[in-house]
């Protein structure tokens, strides 16, 4: 079943369950002039989000869809909701676009960004930045509405369980108990921590974000700057064990 659920003022959380799994996948709906979907889902997730979205908005206004990296829970629905919005126009970074994204998933061109560029959507401003290998990936990328303070992280921050909406609590501690029992299994090394990680997860935590909105897991509503300080030493330490 898939529940929405509106994290902050024109923030929507689409999440579906996967008990066998125990993880959530979701995907974030920004309500505004041109409105943006933050991850597609996999294609599985597509019947469900579509009615969610169509809730919110007439299906046939989404502008944008936005995704950190290509994998299939980020952009594996691309097309269908291409199909279903015929202006909707993915958005990624320049090495998503032209290795994989034009090619493998998209109906029409993706709209690469620069780091540090913006994308105005009315009254709202998506901020690109580009960060390889955070979460994981070469082409990675996160996204920050810089109104709201929300900064979309995709795997980073990632909490197992049909856990709440919105949170004020430890969302750290529940990320490294998932990143130890994928170590631990076939999942190991999941998020990687290289010679860039420190830095990339500090020019994050400088954005100062009041919301960190996570694929998998409660977005979280407290103090993103200290959350992700305290995530960079998480992954150092469990992923360098």
């Amino acid at each position: 079943m898939t529940r929405l659920d509106e994290v902050a003022p024109d923030i929507f959380r689409i999440s579906t369950f996967f008990p066998e799994g125990n993880i959530q996948f979701n995907q974030f709906l920004l309500r505004d002039e041109e409105p943006l979907l933050i991850h597609t889902g996999n294609r599985a997730l597509f019947p469900g989000a579509w009615e969610a979205v169509a809730k919110v908005i007439p299906i046939e206004r989404l502008r944008w869809v936005a995704f950190s990296h290509f994998e299939a829970d980020e952009c594996g629905a691309l097309r269908e909701w291409q199909q279903a919005a015929p202006h909707a126009t993915p958005v990624c970074s320049y090495v998503a676009k032209v290795v994989s994204v034009d090619d493998v998933v998209a109906l029409r061109p993706a709209l690469s960004l620069d780091d540090g560029e913006v994308l105005p959507t009315g009254k709202y401003r998506i901020r690109f930045l580009q960060t390889p290998h955070v979460p994981h990936a070469w082409d990675a990328g996160l996204f920050f509405e810089e109104v709201s303070g929300t900064l979309f992280c995709s795997d980073l921050f990632h909490q197992n369980g049909d856990v709440e909406p919105v949170t004020g609590r430890d969302v750290v501690g529940r990320f490294r108990e998932v990143l130890a029992e994928y170590q631990a299994g076939p999942f190991a090394n999941y998020l990687p921590y290289t010679s860039t990680t420190a830095d990339t997860l500090a020019r994050l935590a400088a954005l100062d974000p009041k919301r960190l909105a996570a694929m998998h897991g409660s977005t979280y509503a407290g103090d993103g700057r200290k959350a992700l300080e305290d995530l960079e030493r998480v992954l150092r330490e469990v992923v360098n064990a």
